[in-house]
């Protein structure tokens, strides 16, 4: 069973501002969790409705019905468990090889979903700006399916960042230069702008190398792709001339 201030504290963990006064996020599902489990993440507790992970010592798991799981859930049909984590310190900041960098990216979906390509990818550092959405968002974790383990992400002041690094820095355009006609590097910071405004106006004077996604279509009427989309391409491209 689940006790009033249990609920009162897991479900106040969906506010950003919670999070950080308790340095605790919850996560849902199997394999989200198991991958957690798994990673450097230390549990506080787990909510399950099922006889399962084992692993996880007793005093730190509480079997519970699927009314309270729907008491504690953020989702709208509930899976079978969820845990709450402690929040682990920043990582120290990487400043080599290839880095994504994200300006005010505001959707959880599109958040989790670049955290997990950052993986796919063997991206190691995910840089963020302070306006991008927080990666401990309950939609950020269940999207990332368990990358979040993996990628190191730090939320700095992206334009003193830019301004600072000593790496080549690649931005996404309309007018820029074709990315299946350009030469790309091994190393250096990939920018990806803001879904409905791209990239800044700030940050983009600091940008030197500008790449663009051409449109293969005839009518060519679609205005952007979906950041995550894009991104995706950009990755596989950047990967696949540096083989």
């Amino acid at each position: 069973m689940v006790s009033k201030n249990q609920i009162k504290l897991i479900t106040s963990l969906q506010q950003k501002k919670y999070r950080f006064t308790n340095k605790l996020f919850f996560a849902e599902g199997v394999k989200v969790i198991q991958e957690l489990l798994q990673s450097n993440f230390e549990l506080d507790h787990l909510y399950t409705t099922q006889n399962d992970f084992e692993e996880v010592l007793k005093e730190k798991k509480t079997l519970i019905d699927d009314s309270d799981l729907k008491k504690i859930s953020a989702l709208s049909s509930p899976n079978s468990c969820l845990a709450v984590f402690k929040m682990p310190m920043e990582k120290a900041l990487i400043h080599s090889g290839l880095i994504l960098a994200l300006d005010s990216i505001r959707d959880p979906g599109n958040l989790g979903t670049i955290l997990r390509l950052c993986d796919w990818f063997g991206i190691h550092q995910l840089v963020c700006s302070k306006e991008t959405v927080d990666i401990y968002n309950p939609k950020v974790v269940q999207a990332t399916m368990g990358s979040i383990a993996r990628v190191n992400v730090s939320y700095v002041d992206l334009q003193v960042f830019i301004g600072q690094t000593k790496l080549p820095v690649f931005g996404t355009f309309m007018d820029g230069d074709n990315i299946y006609k350009t030469s790309l590097p091994q190393e250096g910071i990939i920018v990806m702008g803001n879904e409905g405004n791209g990239i800044s106006p700030e940050i983009e004077k600091s940008i030197k190398n500008r790449l663009t996604i051409p449109r293969f279509g005839e009518i060519q009427k679609t205005e952007s792709l979906n950041v995550a989309t894009a991104t995706a391409i950009i990755l596989s491209e950047f990967r696949r001339t540096s083989l």
